[in-house]
């Protein structure tokens, strides 16, 4: 197949991910289930033609490819959609794993986003993270809160992404998109850009390390909505994580800075529903005067608790959220259990 007719197929099917890997047959992610296609499997000279095309179709030099580096970039194909694509090298051989993104902002009402993660954009100072393993979903939930912001308010939104996925147009907010390694040279350098840019509303595409960790927070003092993401399970381990890359005789200031300026947190995760769907589940922590006090004296040991106490604000711990799910049908208790933050603590809440 050419890689038209392989985006063509993965559309059509709903699959979510592509993997162009030697020794298997073209594989789609649908579902969270793989799907393989034919029974030919491809070898490595098969694949060469088809890093070649999805190349030409980024417009992209192939600068990193030719020099053994990884490459992650983002390509469109008219009526068809987006794509993000990483490629890269294994068992000596190059390989590609392909990420489906439909043209147009998802509707988050049909994806399950809840209004009280889609509220934290109504914020118009602080700190809003998204926090989640690779492919849960922190893209499209950051999407769709630029979306609400675009919508409903006269902003200037800059977004510094790597690479861009969803595509803004401009509507009642001006949407300034920068791809990192193409319009600026990392997200360190097109941070500091911004501050001199007339931003409102700054999404970081992820907080990587200590620099641009402590560049973010202070843009975020400046008085701008700022979003990024980290990798992270919970509300509570994405402070620590904060917290731990400073030296310990600035934990305490960053600790307080954190009080200040965190509007949400918000964690997710897809899981497999009974009727083999992909469900989106949340642990959402909003900040008031008690939860700040915790992030201030390091106490993240009781946010926990303190979310499961403010359900009516629209907070819900991941194990809350499961539970819920699985009263409800649409997951198993074993779905649940393997996914959750705290197996004792759920499994006795089943039972």
């Amino acid at each position: 197949m050419t890689l038209h007719e392989i985006l063509h197929r993965a559309t059509e099917s709903g699959a979510s991910d592509i993997f162009l890997i030697a020794g298997l047959p073209v594989t789609y992610k649908v579902k969270g289930a793989q799907q393989r296609v034919g029974e030919g499997i491809m070898k490595p000279n098969d694949i060469i033609p088809l890093i070649d095309e999805i190349y030409e179709a980024g417009r992209r030099a192939k600068t990193n490819y030719e020099n053994g580096v990884d490459d992650d970039f983002s390509f469109s194909i008219p009526q068809l959609g987006r794509f993000r694509v990483n490629v890269f090298r294994q068992r000596g051989s190059v390989a590609a794993v392909i990420r489906v993104i439909k043209f147009g902002i998802p509707d988050p009402a049909q994806l399950g986003i809840p209004e009280s993660v889609l509220s934290l954009a109504d914020n118009k100072t602080g700190l809003v993270l998204v926090a989640g393993a690779a492919g849960s979903g922190k893209s499209t939930t950051l999407a769709c809160m630029i979306d609400r912001i675009n919508q409903r308010r006269e902003c200037h939104v800059i977004t510094m992404e790597d690479p861009i996925e969803y595509l803004h147009s401009h509507n009642k907010s001006i949407v300034s998109q920068r791809e990192v390694f193409i319009d600026t040279p990392g997200y360190l350098e097109s941070l500091r850009s911004a501050l001199r840019e007339s931003p409102d509303v700054i999404l970081l595409g992820e907080m990587r390390d200590y620099d641009t960790i402590s560049s973010a927070i202070t843009a975020a003092e400046t008085g701008v909505l700022l979003f990024s993401t980290l990798h992270t399970s919970s509300a509570a381990n994405t402070i620590n994580r904060i917290v731990d890359v400073f030296p310990a005789n600035q934990q305490l200031q960053v600790r307080g800075q954190l009080a200040q300026l965190i509007r949400g947190v918000v964690c997710q995760q897809l899981i497999t529903t009974t009727d083999g769907h992909l469900q989106p589940v949340f642990e959402i922590l909003k900040t008031n005067p008690a939860i700040q006090n915790m992030i201030r004296e390091g106490k993240m040991h009781q946010l926990d608790s303190a979310m499961q106490a403010n359900a009516a604000e629209g907070m819900t711990t991941m194990d809350g959220s499961l539970f819920e799910l699985w009263q409800k049908g649409m997951i198993t208790k074993e779905t649940a259990l393997s996914v959750c933050n705290n197996y004792e603590f759920l499994s006795k809440r089943i039972r």
